[in-house]
């Protein structure tokens, strides 16, 4: 929650949404009548700046030279346009920022509670401590909005802006009005898309050695032994063994297969690795700003 003791720091500054966009530049800021809180900013918009629209900042956020609202960039370009004559804002012009950013003040403890089902801004069902109007400083009495289940404080402080002429941050019950510095440019941000490569585990290739059986035919030659019947003329004279029987035997021989295994190195088989490189494709989505010129006047004419 921005202070009273702060309002100073918030002039010129980038006032961003609750996702980070640029809004715009803070122009004037809006004190509470009764302690001097900042209520509201006029942002300006556009590149030029020629749009001002109201943002709540009772329970924005300062750092770095940044206003973080817990609203939405295009609820504050959609915002009503306000039209404050002259220091203070009046309860009914507070009533259609209200209304519309679905805040409501307390009249005891000054808090704002964002109403379900009202204003663009209903984004979060929690309560947005911190942001309101204080009830009870100029009128006691208490109405209705007109509307069920709904009571605001008829005693609702007047707003009012601070001059840039003062220099320093008011008391309370004291304000005026600061002007923004002209000239202020827009930095705009878009994304690249950075691919590279990193090496991941693609698989694992291994050696298994193991043992089959097959069939092998051989053709081996072989040889035997074959008897053939030899006849030749005798000669000589005849022996004692004339006339008698006599048997002669001859011994046949023949070759057979004989099957013997050995084990003989074959060959030898590794693994070798070695790199392919291919094209693969890479799509994602970046985000980048653009800057649209944006301008109200008086005819009611709108440029963008």
């Amino acid at each position: 929650m921005i202070n009273q003791a702060e309002v100073d720091r918030l002039y010129d500054c980038d006032v961003i949404d609750e996702h980070g966009e640029r809004i715009g530049s803070v122009k004037q800021v809006w004190l509470d009548d009764r302690d001097g809180r900042p209520m509201w900013a006029s942002v300006h918009t556009g590149m030029f700046g020629l749009k001002e629209s109201f943002v709540p900042i009772q329970d924005a956020t300062l750092g770095n030279g940044v206003i973080t609202v817990p609203v939405d960039k295009q609820q504050v370009k959609d915002a009503p346009k306000i039209d404050v004559s002259d220091e203070h804002m009046s309860d009914k012009q507070q009533d259609e920022l209200y209304a519309y950013y679905g805040l409501i003040p307390s009249h005891r403890s000054g808090d704002h509670d964002r109403l379900p089902g009202r204003g663009r801004g209903e984004t979060k069902p929690t309560p947005m401590p911190g942001a309101g109007r204080t009830s009870g400083v100029t009128r006691g009495e208490t109405r209705g909005t007109g509307m069920p289940g709904e009571t605001r404080a008829e005693g609702i402080g007047d707003v009012r802006r601070e001059a840039t002429t003062s220099g320093r941050a008011p008391a309370a019950g004291q304000g005026g009005r600061h002007e923004a510095r002209s000239g202020d440019s827009v930095t705009r941000y878009e994304e690249e898309l950075d691919v590279g490569t990193r090496d991941v585990e693609a698989g694992r290739v291994r050696l298994v050695k193991h043992t089959v059986t097959e069939q092998k035919d051989v053709t081996v030659p072989v040889s035997h032994e074959e008897v053939r019947v030899v006849r030749e003329p005798a000669d000589g004279a005849p022996t004692d063994r004339a006339f008698t029987d006599e048997e002669t035997e001859v011994t046949l021989h023949r070759q057979e297969p004989v099957v013997e295994k050995r084990t003989t190195p074959a060959e030898k088989v590794r693994l070798d690795k070695q790199t392919v490189t291919e094209e693969q494709h890479v799509r994602g989505e970046v985000r980048k700003e653009r800057v649209d010129v944006e301008r109200d006047d008086r005819t009611g004419r709108r440029d963008s």
